[in-house]
């Protein structure tokens, strides 16, 4: 039976400003940077630059006043006769014919595949041909490879395009595609891309053995059985050391060796930290701190629809329209000043967490720290800390790093003291760096030397610290 009750209930909401003020914290400095010129944009009772005093307005008023009446005295019909102006004087040219003009160049490149596609034109091919040579190379990945099989192009041709072909007409195709630049592009895996890239290259001895290699040996080359080739090769170490450094000069990715342009993204450091006198200096990218304030118009147009007594139903409307747009102007700078202080506060704190790693660059001095040491210690939520860490960076002496970089979980080693995980990770790298290649260390041996150095951890542990260090196994890390 349905039936009407009352309840009171005590709920938490955020309110709009506040969750303002989270998506401006969480965003980094170029991203700040789109979102306040979009809020300019949008918002007209909020401009850029510093708020003028009222007598500045003044002042320039009167002297625009001054300016307007000495011009009025000016009889200008005397001056501006279209009979007797010369020709020169309606053109602008402020350049010399001794100065040299400097303009940006303008760069237009074309994408990988139409690069491609470039050169099949320039070959002597039927309309048919060209047609499935341009299909083919669409199927190449972005990094030059062809990993599907001819077999399924065929019957894609056939189902979706209604070209009928065969196999061998691929074939032959996919090896003018072959020839085209950059080398090594169109192979069908690792192997056939390097052997491609080496039939191009004047023939000599260690080409001819790498030639070899790749072509007869290519398991035992990718296992480094070294050995193994040498005997079956029957050739000596530095023979097969040249052999394997021709190799190594190949690109595995050769659809990422084409000079073409591609998108690059710049890091912009929020923070920036020097070291003056053994003290750290944190300072805020001035991009973080614009200067934003409210417009002088909007907040007369606000006062003259106050001092109305008599309102019509316009003049209400667009004083609630006024108001409305000041309100937001000023919530939004607010909003700013506030994420300033916020992100100020929270990198002051890491600073002072970390205080021995920022004043010496050395990894291993790196504290244990999670995101609820700091949030704890300048009385936030961790969301809030969170949200400081994510996609910012800091400029240091030692380079610009990922604040989240910084934060790590903690071991206890033999002495019982808590280490952070960062630091046993830099003790196994350059106990890898330091190892002898012709034998390297596997992870048994890496983890009993990790304890004889008092951290305890065990063979699964290394085994993982490595893989995020992207280190390879011990018979990947072999050389001659």
């Amino acid at each position: 039976m349905l039936k009407q009750t009352l309840a009171q209930k005590l709920q938490q909401k955020l309110s709009p400003q506040q969750i303002q003020l989270m998506k401006l914290v969480q965003l980094p400095t170029q991203s700040l940077e789109a979102r306040i010129k979009q809020e300019i944009e949008e918002n007209p009772a909020l401009q850029e630059g510093k708020e003028k005093a009222e007598d500045t307005f003044e002042n320039d008023a009167s002297d625009e006043r001054e300016v307007r009446d000495s011009m009025e005295e000016i009889n200008w019909d005397d001056y501006l006769g279209d009979d007797e102006t010369p020709d020169y004087r309606t053109k602008a040219n402020n350049y010399s014919s001794d100065d040299e003009l400097f303009e940006a160049p303008v760069m237009v490149s074309e994408s990988f595949h139409d690069s491609l596609i470039s050169q099949l034109r320039l070959r002597d091919l039927s309309t048919e041909e060209l047609e499935l040579a341009i299909y083919l190379v669409g199927t190449i990945d972005d990094d030059g490879l062809l990993r599907r099989e001819l077999i399924d192009i065929v019957d894609d041709l056939a189902f979706s395009q209604g070209v009928f072909t065969e196999e061998k007409e691929l074939e032959r195709l996919l090896s003018i595609i072959q020839d085209l630049d950059p080398p090594g592009v169109g192979g069908r895996d690792l192997r056939e891309c390097l052997l491609l890239q080496l039939e191009r290259k004047r023939p000599s001895f260690k080409v001819n053995l790498a030639l070899s290699i790749l072509d007869d040996h290519f398991d035992s080359f990718v296992k480094r059985h070294y050995q193994k080739l040498m005997d079956r090769l029957g050739v000596n170490e530095d023979e097969l050391r040249e052999a394997i450094e021709e190799i190594g000069r190949l690109n595995p990715k050769p659809g990422g060796s084409s000079n073409l342009s591609r998108p690059t993204e710049n890091v912009i450091p929020d923070y920036n930290l020097e070291i003056v006198d053994d003290e750290l200096e944190l300072t805020l990218n001035g991009r973080n701190a614009p200067e934003l304030s409210l417009s002088h118009q909007y907040r007369e147009m606000l006062e003259h629809y106050k001092a109305s007594k008599e309102k019509n139903k316009a003049e209400k409307e667009a004083a609630l329209f006024v108001k409305q747009k000041l309100d937001s102007a000023k919530w939004f700078i607010d909003a700013i000043v506030q994420r300033q202080q916020t992100l100020m506060l929270t990198m002051q704190s890491i600073l002072n967490y970390q205080r021995d790693y920022f004043l010496t660059g050395d990894e291993r001095k790196l504290r244990p720290m999670i995101l609820k040491d700091i949030a704890e210690e300048i009385g936030m939520d961790i969301s809030t800390v969170s949200r400081v860490a994510s996609n910012k960076y800091i400029q240091t002496p030692y380079g610009t790093f990922l604040i989240k970089r910084f934060f790590s979980e903690s071991m206890t080693n033999a002495d019982g003291e808590e280490v952070s995980t960062r630091e046993i990770k830099k003790i196994l790298e350059d106990t890898i760096a330091e190892e002898d290649k012709r034998k390297p260390m596997t992870d048994d041996a890496l983890a009993k030397i990790l304890k004889e150095k008092g951290y305890p951890i065990a063979r699964r542990t290394v085994a993982k610290y490595r893989e995020q260090l992207d280190i390879p196994v011990a018979r990947m890390r072999k050389e001659l």
